[in-house]
């Protein structure tokens, strides 16, 4: 488990204090602390004044850009006497508001250059803008200067790098860093650095070590709150495990820990996507008796979880009660309306969903417009979806690889191949590589529109350059060519997957089978089982089915019956519509014996 072992070192797993004059500068703008100066050494000048101070907060409430700012802090530095601390303290969490986050960095730098004092306060600024950059290494460096100055390291300090880690999946590193926090005693453990740390581990999927953190926690100082629980409840409902999430949930009432929105919130989530709705009216009308009032989170996840259960009228109903009682729908609710209209085909009631968001003063994003983008392009309306593709530019939203790759595979889907190139080169032009996923469509594409020289050329030049042409690629290409009866194409791609060092999954084999049972190959089908066999992968049920499906269909009863033998006597699993398959295959051809020996023994290894 993470909390117990890590393996991969952040920069040293060794003792923390000695070493760290030595972490590691990652980022150009580390170079502005090459030289260290004592606190002692900063200017000191009077207090400012209070008027000047009023001054200040109006200015820095009025910064709308970064030349404000700028403008600002050349004022400041200019002062005699020089700004306190805490003015340039509230400059920096401007720029961090304006996400400008190496500004602030730079804007340090000059304030180190003239011999401007600093806290621990304006550290963690600087660290989290780092850590906002998507460089949490780059904030180990800046402990340096906590050490060489004598600022006194706290809390909220490690929290935020903690969570810079956490958002960077350095999930290994945050733990490391966590546990020499504790072993070490470096700062006053929290309830928010240990939410912060579980919520991390929730994140990634490592909801039983943020269950098993939070049980030491209960043995230590710091007790779990409301929110650590929450997190934990959440998580435990994200991996559907709402039985648990109730016990932990109850647990906290026995221990006097009132539960929040959020609390109730996750449950009521989790409670939804088991249709166990009853269950949440009670957990509704229990928030309503202790005074919880649902939030628009709540009201969110109600809507969307009717809108993918069909139930859009019944959505909307919530939307009413929502802003009946006050909360202010966002973008996540109304997304979720569109996309159960989108569901249920009526993409123009959704489009006015999104014109109704827009009047409302709730300013759609890319989602929003792909949802639209995708329902329209099921629906073949590929003109209202390039429209819509326009729409994005025109409202200053960038398309991202979803846009591009829904409209590529509906233009394939309508037949306009040469316009699916043009916005494919459009596309990379426009600064996005295609994932595995677009390639899909551009190979499937062409092979479903009788472009096999193109797919094969397209093929050939993602493998020379080394992209992500993985087993998904491959299977697309097989399947294409089994599809236009490319058999000896098909054949060699299959070969040719060993040599690559991708390894055939149950895809590759269900589409490889598929191919070969529409051209009546029996032996090579045979000879596919074996393989399978060899390199520990078992028929699933939909290789069964495609076997049975497929020759009951050709009326190819002998080969049928060779094959079928074959699988049965391997003990091959079967599911319901498979056997149901096969006793129609041998009542229709007189096979009545060989059919009642053949039933037990399905029920028999059924039932293991």
């Amino acid at each position: 488990m993470l909390f117990h072992s890590c393996t991969r070192p952040l920069c040293y797993r060794g003792n923390f204090f000695p070493l760290i004059h030595f972490f590691p500068l990652f980022h150009s703008h580390i170079a502005l602390f090459h030289s260290y100066t004592s606190i002692s050494s900063f200017r000191k000048k009077p207090s400012i004044s209070r008027k000047r101070k009023l001054v200040y907060f109006r200015e820095l409430r009025h910064i709308n850009n970064l030349n404000d700012a700028i403008h600002i802090f050349h004022q400041m530095v200019k002062e005699e006497p020089v700004p306190s601390v805490v003015e340039f303290s509230k400059l920096l969490r401007v720029l961090i508001n304006l996400k400008k986050y190496s500004s602030v960095v730079s804007f340090f730098g000059e304030m180190r250059r003239l011999g401007i004092a600093f806290d621990d306060y304006i550290l963690t600024i600087l660290i989290n803008s780092y850590c906002l950059m998507g460089y949490a290494e780059c904030g180990f460096s800046i402990l340096c200067v906590f050490v060489k100055n004598g600022v006194q390291f706290n809390s909220v300090t490690f929290t935020t790098l903690i969570r810079g880690l956490c958002e960077e999946n350095k999930i290994e590193d945050a733990m490391w860093l966590f546990r020499k926090l504790v072993a070490e005693k470096i700062c006053e453990m929290d309830e928010v650095l240990y939410g912060t740390v579980m919520n991390g581990l929730c994140k990634q999927g490592h909801t039983q070590t943020a269950l098993s953190l939070l049980r030491i926690m209960e043995q230590g100082d710091t007790k779990p709150n409301t929110i650590v629980y929450s997190i934990v409840v959440d998580a435990l409902c994200k991996d559907q495990m709402v039985g648990a999430a109730f016990n932990l949930f109850d647990e906290m009432k026995r221990k006097g820990i009132t539960p929040n929105v959020l609390t109730y919130s996750s449950l009521v989530d989790g409670l939804c996507k088991f249709d166990q709705w009853e269950k949440v009216k009670t957990l509704l009308d229990e928030m309503m008796c202790l005074n919880i009032s649902p939030n628009v989170h709540t009201f969110s996840m109600l809507v969307d979880a009717f809108c993918k259960k069909g139930m859009v009228e019944d959505s909307v109903e919530v939307l009413k009660i929502m802003i009946q009682r006050g909360e202010r729908p966002d973008v996540v609710t109304y997304n979720a309306v569109m996309e159960g209209y989108c569901l249920r085909g009526e993409v123009d009631v959704a489009r006015r969903v999104l014109d109704t968001m827009i009047d409302a003063g709730v300013k759609p994003d890319i989602f929003s417009y792909n949802i639209l983008v995708n329902g329209y392009c099921k629906q073949k309306k590929l003109d209202e979806a390039t429209r819509l593709y326009c729409e994005i530019l025109q409202k200053g939203l960038k398309s991202d690889i979803v846009t591009y790759s829904t409209i590529l595979q509906g233009l394939f889907e309508v037949g306009r191949v040469e316009c699916a190139e043009n916005f494919f080169t459009e596309m990379q032009n426009a600064g996005h590589s295609p994932d595995i996923y677009t390639r899909g469509i551009m190979l499937h594409g062409y092979l479903k529109n009788g472009h096999v020289e193109k797919a094969m050329s397209l093929f050939h030049r993602w493998e020379k350059q080394k992209e992500d042409t993985n087993i998904l690629i491959y299977n697309t290409q097989n399947g294409g060519f089994f599809r236009i009866q490319k058999l000896e194409k098909a054949r060699s791609i299959f070969d040719k997957l060993y040599s690559v060092g991708l390894h055939p999954d149950a895809i590759t084999y269900n589409v490889t089978v598929n191919g070969l049972r529409i051209e009546g190959l029996v032996d090579e089908a045979k000879e596919l089982l074996r393989k399978m066999e060899e390199s520990g992968r078992l028929p699933d049920n939909a290789t069964s089915n495609l076997f049975v499906n497929g020759f009951l269909k050709s009326n190819k009863s002998n080969e049928a019956m060779s094959l079928l033998k074959e699988i049965v006597g391997r003990g091959f699993p079967a599911e319901k519509a498979t056997i149901s398959l096969l006793i129609e295959l041998l009542l229709l051809i007189g096979e009545g014996p060989f059919l009642l020996n053949m039933i037990p023994e399905f029920h028999l290894r059924n039932g293991k």
